[in-house]
């Protein structure tokens, strides 16, 4: 059982790490996704309540807890969390829509959409597990939904396709943790529960995190004709060289224009398209909060 002064360092760490996004926490949050240290909530809500953390380390408003000097990111939650209620219905309807798509197996919402952080410019986050051997032709069909949102002012943003074959995530570090442990499922809740499971490395930064954190299940889509339809089709040998032809084409395109870094990372099983280095800005951020927590508190 954790003691007391390593839950408190663990909450500290776990406010830091969402300062990086502007993001005050509610002490059911703090639980949530308390930083490798495993603790009741009512473990953690005795210490958010002690004179030690409060005025001392953290500040608090209105339920919400953040670091010291940085009470302006409240109002900054909330415009952002209702940016994110009008976003919401969208997002499930797309999910439901792409859900739809022949070879996708599961849908989830990602990013800042998954925990009601979204700005006036955000876009949605999207999630997808296929059909192994599928990836490339699934995409493709995605995208045809992708541009049909841009048509109507939705900008869709499905960045990691992973196919039902690789569930196991290879990158595995804080950043990875979270956006794994916050997503929400729209579809294929048996699927995420099969990716959850071949992530249990999650729990080694995240020990509280287990299962989905919205209260309510993906709902599972029954397969339409036309989804059936598709798969039949693509699923002869041509539907192989169809999905190698297309994974050959967008990998040699996405080369062209893009540095591969370690954050981009395409194959017959995975499509992983996060261009601009964001897991990195965000890890060096999130070191120096903690850096300058700790020198203050020497």
């Amino acid at each position: 059982m954790a003691s007391n002064r390593e839950i408190l360092a663990a909450i500290l760490k776990t406010v830091a790490y969402a300062d990086v996004f502007d993001y005050p926490m509610t002490a059911r949050e703090i639980h949530r996704y308390l930083l490798q240290v495993s603790a009741s909530p009512e473990s953690v809500n005795q210490i958010l309540k002690g004179q030690e953390t409060v005025p001392r380390v953290l500040s608090t408003r209105g339920g919400f807890f953040m670091l010291p000097g940085r009470e302006p990111v409240l109002q900054t939650r909330i415009r952002r969390a209702a940016i994110a209620e009008k976003l919401w219905p969208l997002a499930r309807d797309y999910g439901r829509s792409l859900a739809s798509i022949p070879f996708v197996r599961m849908v989830a919402v990602t990013g800042a959409l998954a925990v009601n952080n979204s700005d006036s410019d955000a876009d949605i986050d999207y999630f997808l597990i296929t059909q192994p051997g599928r990836l490339w032709v699934c995409r493709a069909l995605v995208i045809l939904l992708v541009r049909r949102g841009a048509r109507r002012g939705v900008v869709l943003c499905p960045n990691y396709f992973l196919s039902a074959s690789a569930l196991a995530l290879r990158e595995r570090n804080l950043f990875t943790a979270r956006e794994l442990t916050q997503m929400i499922p729209i579809s294929g809740f048996e699927v995420y529960r099969q990716m959850r499971a071949a992530n249990r490395w999650t729990e080694q930064f995240l020990p509280n995190a287990a299962g989905p954190p919205a209260a309510t299940p993906a709902q599972e889509t029954v397969p339409s004709r036309l989804q059936a339809a598709g798969e039949v089709l693509f699923r002869s040998p041509v539907g192989t060289w169809i999905d190698n032809w297309e994974r050959r084409r967008k990998v040699a395109r996405f080369r062209s224009h893009h540095p591969m870094t370690e954050e981009t990372n395409f194959g017959p099983d995975r499509c992983q398209g996060h261009f601009g280095g964001y897991r990195q800005k965000t890890l060096a951020a999130y070191q120096e909060r903690v850096k300058r927590l700790l020198t203050e508190g020497s």
